[in-house]
């Protein structure tokens, strides 16, 4: 067991906690993608997202334009299927602007002009190329050439571009309402994709109570326990036993570490990488022990890593890599693995 000094990150008890980038964007309302309410803000503002987490109200409370309901007259499926086809008809929309039929006109029978063409037309989405050939495939339009795709065919494209690119996460909050889990089990008998359920709620006071040293507590966990019970009023008692019981033990957790360790590790695959440079403290130059982590894509060469996540410069010298563990020396094109630690040796 080491023990470390983090830099960029967070350890508690052991568990390595990785900052990651969350944007925080309003609810759109109906017809955003031709521009109403804050709809084109809104839909502008996803071209820097890599993952979609979109939070429902799962107890039925709030209508699509965001107003207060009596609970349980708003379906969440609807409110799921309202915001993928905003979404969609927003992609599409760009796809297809105004000059469609003279863009599609310039392009010849090449597959690979037909894929240049469209990734130029869509690099305000932040799309790759691996994306829109995809997602050709999946609408099978592989053999349709794209002057002739019609408006059924662009809109199954921009649906499945848009799975692929900005994929949504269904985030079922305030799941520890009963009416709240009734309308959860109908959720997922109706939508086939992933269903996070949660509690922001519970997770707040779970984080409060722990900062204040009343409960220890680590996020994720499906367990916490009471430090300071004289501390804690006969309200907070009870919240913390439903929260216990309700919560933890049926779902194993708040639900909100699981949104964003599936966001992070399933969707976009990314493994953690420690370099340092000491490979018997595993410290940096000032003594800290594993200082820093990095989150990278899975299959990320050693070369790219250091040159985008360390210096360019130690890329441009660079003479080998070293694993801690086992004193194993690395090449440029050494593939990174989850939980590498690593030194990097350069010629300055």
């Amino acid at each position: 067991m080491v023990s470390d000094n983090p830099k960029n990150s967070q350890c508690i008890k052991g568990f390595r906690f990785i900052p990651i980038k969350l944007l925080d964007v309003a609810g759109l309302v109906p017809g955003a993608h031709e521009g109403k309410g804050l709809g084109n803000k809104f839909l502008s503002e996803l071209v820097r997202a890599d993952v979609l987490l979109h939070i429902i109200d799962i107890t039925g409370s709030l209508d699509k334009n965001g107003n207060k309901v009596e609970p349980g007259s708003q379906d969440p499926y609807e409110d799921v299927i309202f915001l993928e086809n905003e979404i969609n008809l927003w992609f599409k929309g760009i796809i297809e602007r105004e000059d469609w039929t003279k863009f599609t006109k310039t392009i010849k029978k090449g597959k690979g002009e037909i894929i240049d063409a469209l990734y130029q037309r869509l690099s305000g989405l932040s799309v790759k190329k691996e994306h829109i050939e995809h997602a050709i495939k999946l609408s099978k339009l592989t053999e349709k050439h794209i002057l002739d795709w019609d408006d059924e065919d662009i809109l199954l494209f921009s649906k499945h571009l848009r799975e692929i690119s900005k994929p949504i996460i269904i985030v079922a909050n305030k799941i520890d309402k009963e009416i709240g889990l009734d309308l959860y089990k109908q959720l997922k008998s109706r939508y086939d994709k992933k269903i996070i359920a949660c509690s922001a709620l519970a997770e707040y006071f779970l984080r409060k109570y722990n900062e204040e040293g009343i409960i220890e507590y680590i996020p994720g966990d499906s367990d916490f326990k009471i430090l300071q019970k004289e501390k804690l009023s006969s309200n907070e008692i009870e919240t913390l036993k439903k929260i216990k019981l309700k919560l933890l033990k049926d779902f194993g957790g708040t639900g909100i570490q699981e949104v964003l360790n599936y966001a992070v590790f399933t969707i976009l695959s990314q493994i953690s990488v420690y370099p340092v440079s000491n490979l018997n403290t595993l410290a940096d130059k000032d003594g800290n022990v594993l200082p820093d982590v990095f989150l990278i894509p899975q299959g990320t060469k050693l070369r790219d890593f250091i040159e985008e996540k360390i210096h360019t410069d130690l890329a441009k010298h660079f003479i080998y890599g070293m694993e801690a563990r086992n004193k194993i020396k690395l090449g440029e094109n050494y593939i990174l693995k989850d939980n590498d630690v690593i030194k990097i040796f350069s010629a300055k």
